[in-house]
């Protein structure tokens, strides 16, 4: 792996920094501008579409024929980005999974707050169990998104419906009270993310509902009877220690997880994976952990 790709990268980041002290749509309208200043290869496919209500992107690769799903969380802190936005980063989860990908448009904040998120990645899966077995489905998401595949588990869990195959959360922003460590210690490594930037988007999100709630930071849920999780994270993100601690989390409550640390790389690594080798391997690693607990579960039921 490069040194040379990693410290290039860190270089992109730093120059051309995301504006968070801009108002909430002026950080949408340029994020749309990124998003569309990088084309989808030819072979991915996207199509709006809707589950239980809510608007979802799906996206299929071409030469694929899907026998499972990946329900698919965004990131954005809960307040930009959306579902078509992830379709580069998805349709890699989707290729290595061999599965179709369904990105789910959950409504933003601070116009729809905490637990409208929650919600509708709620609606969506529970209208995705009508078609599709648990055991042919899994979740992913990166950053706010991997927070809320875990946190929508949790909540599926405790609305009796039955649970997806396993699960993959790149980079998850787990806990927004932003008490871990690493908000201090990774300062200077994380080129993207602060304390400063988030604390005003966690009030977006909470809009007066305690950031500890459980749905809103699953480092404080009871994680028990999950599926096999995987975790990635990389050392230059001041949100480390929320992948550190959501697994220790999930390890104490018996659930089967993998925490998977690349040293010397950013908050959500695997989106730059055109340009970083570490990004395709870490990619390739969580392709490999959900295609075995599918094809497990495939066995068990087939």
């Amino acid at each position: 792996m490069s040194i040379e790709q990693r410290e290039n990268l860190d270089a992109i980041l730093r120059q051309s920094a995301f504006p968070f002290e801009a108002d909430v749509s002026e950080q949408r309208r340029l994020l749309a501008e990124l998003s569309s200043a990088q084309p989808l290869p030819a072979e991915i496919t996207v199509t709006a579409a809707a589950l239980g209500g809510v608007p979802t992107a799906e996206i299929t690769v071409d030469g694929i024929e899907p026998r499972h799903v990946v329900l698919y969380f965004h990131g954005g802190v809960y307040v930009i980005g959306d579902a078509f936005q992830a379709a580069g980063l998805a349709s890699q989860v989707g290729r290595r999974t061999r599965a179709k990908v369904i990105s789910v448009d959950y409504r933003l904040a601070p116009e729809h707050p905490y637990p409208a998120a929650v919600d509708d990645a709620l609606a969506a899966y529970e209208a995705l169990l009508r078609g599709t077995a648990p055991s042919d489905i899994a979740f992913a998401g990166e950053s706010a998104g991997g927070a809320l595949a875990v946190a929508t588990m949790v909540n599926a869990r405790d609305h009796g419906l039955p649970l997806p195959a396993a699960a993959f959360a790149m980079s998850p922003y787990a806990d927004l009270t932003l008490s871990g460590a690493t908000m201090d210690t990774k300062r200077d490594a994380d080129p993207l993310l602060s304390r400063e930037n988030l604390q005003p988007r966690v009030t977006d999100y909470t809009a007066g509902q305690d950031a500890a709630l459980g749905l809103i930071s699953p480092i404080f849920a009871d994680l028990s009877g999950l599926p096999p999780l995987i975790i990635q994270a990389g050392t230059h993100e001041v949100l480390l220690d929320d992948a550190v601690r959501l697994a220790r989390q999930a390890a104490t409550a018996d659930v089967q997880v993998t925490l998977d640390i690349t040293p010397g790389v950013p908050h959500v690594f695997q989106a730059y994976y055109p340009i970083l080798d570490e990004a395709a391997a870490a990619l390739d690693r969580a392709g490999q952990f959900l295609s075995a607990h599918l094809a497990v579960t495939e066995r068990v039921t087939g």
